[in-house]
């Protein structure tokens, strides 16, 4: 009996590991490089930088069916053990675009003045979240 008890929890340890095997993605991704080149792509992917400008890249398997939106940083806060609003910065984008960059330009400096742990995100025109992650920043 003993035996069969462990034989029904190892088949359903399985089923549950089956059901999460990774599978493509599908979801909008957001990550991190220094730079986008029109030539050579995605430079200094990474998501540890310095201070300074960088530029955030979304890559989905879908048209993000977005036109404005909004690249949002929040910064951890050691004290409360939080994330605090940080910085927004606003763009427009084609509604059928899978694979968008967000950098520097007139409007959006795109800059990590302050060290710490960051909370990034792109923001649909109502504030939703449509993806995030995190990024370190060091001196």
């Amino acid at each position: 009996m003993k035996r069969f008890a462990l034989f029904i929890l190892f088949v359903f340890a399985l089923m549950f590991a089956a059901n999460t095997i990774s599978y493509a993605q599908s979801q909008p991704v957001l990550y991190f490089c220094e730079k986008y080149d029109s030539r050579k792509g995605e430079v200094g992917v990474s998501d540890r930088f310095t201070t300074g400008f960088l530029t955030v890249m979304v890559k989905c398997d879908y048209p993000l069916n977005l036109t404005d939106c909004a690249i949002q940083y929040d910064k951890y806060n050691e004290r409360t053990g939080k994330f605090d609003y940080y910085k927004k910065f606003y763009f427009t984008i084609e509604p059928d675009m899978k694979y968008v960059f967000f950098s520097k330009n007139e409007e959006s400096d795109m800059r990590f003045d302050d060290p710490g742990f960051y909370r990034v995100f792109l923001l649909d025109e109502d504030d939703g979240t449509v993806a995030s992650s995190l990024i370190e920043i060091i001196r």
